[in-house]
């Protein structure tokens, strides 16, 4: 027997998201457009913007490409095209301008088709696909302020990426594109640069998802226990 969805007070919902930063109305309303069906997205958007403008192109839609995509989003982000700033005072912050949530809502959500295609893509592309997605993250970590404005101290980890869910997968690519070396090495420098409190937990699954050469190479590096994983 299906399990019910929990049923959700309008009201006490309405109250709640008025307590909501912007950002996080944001990536609500965003993840709402994914989720409604056209009759019910069609009735929703027609109040606020011009349907006009948002008709599908005339020409025939093709299936997406998710190397393309990303390619397409790096592009676009290092041409600062999402970079959108604003006058800093004691009182802001704390925000986020909305170039900077329309980034991180674009980036998470092309990080997710990753993970899904794993089943379904060639692993190089999606592992050519994941290392510029985390290409920028490293951009972004080096201050070069020119993708997306961060009104106080800044960095990657603003972004929000759930590296406890992410990286598994990236493994598992890893593991089907790269030797022994690369895979130890790459493996532990990802972990120092993003998630090293994570290290002691992620570096098991990266042995169980390794080869035998490749579980080899990540126990020899320095650090890497053989007992208990």
């Amino acid at each position: 027997m299906a399990r019910q969805p929990i049923q959700i007070d309008r009201d006490k919902l309405r109250a709640a998201v008025r307590n909501l930063g912007n950002e996080y109305i944001f990536y609500m309303l965003d993840d709402a457009i994914e989720l409604l069906p056209p009759a019910k997205l069609y009735k929703l958007v027609k109040k606020y913007l011009d349907l006009k403008r948002l008709r599908p192109d005339a020409e025939p839609a093709t299936t997406p490409s998710l190397l393309k995509d990303v390619r397409r989003f790096e592009k676009a982000s290092l041409a600062g095209e999402y970079y959108q700033s604003f006058f800093v005072n004691s009182k802001n912050y704390t925000e986020q301008s909305a170039g900077t949530s329309a980034w991180i809502v674009d980036y998470l959500r092309l990080l997710e088709r990753c993970m899904i295609s794993t089943k379904e893509n060639d692993p190089r592309e999606v592992g050519e696909a994941m290392d510029t997605l985390f290409g920028l993250l490293d951009h972004i970590d080096e201050c070069l302020d020119d993708i997306i404005f961060f009104a106080d101290e800044g960095g990657s980890w603003q972004v929000g990426v759930d590296w406890a869910k992410v990286l598994p997968v990236w493994f598992k690519v890893l593991s089907a594109t790269a030797g022994p070396e690369e895979y130890a090495k790459r493996i532990t420098s990802m972990l120092s640069r993003h998630y090293s409190y994570g290290r002691d937990k992620m570096l098991p699954i990266a042995r169980r998802t390794a080869t035998p050469a490749q579980r080899k190479s990540l126990a020899d590096v320095r650090g890497v226990k053989e007992k208990g994983y």
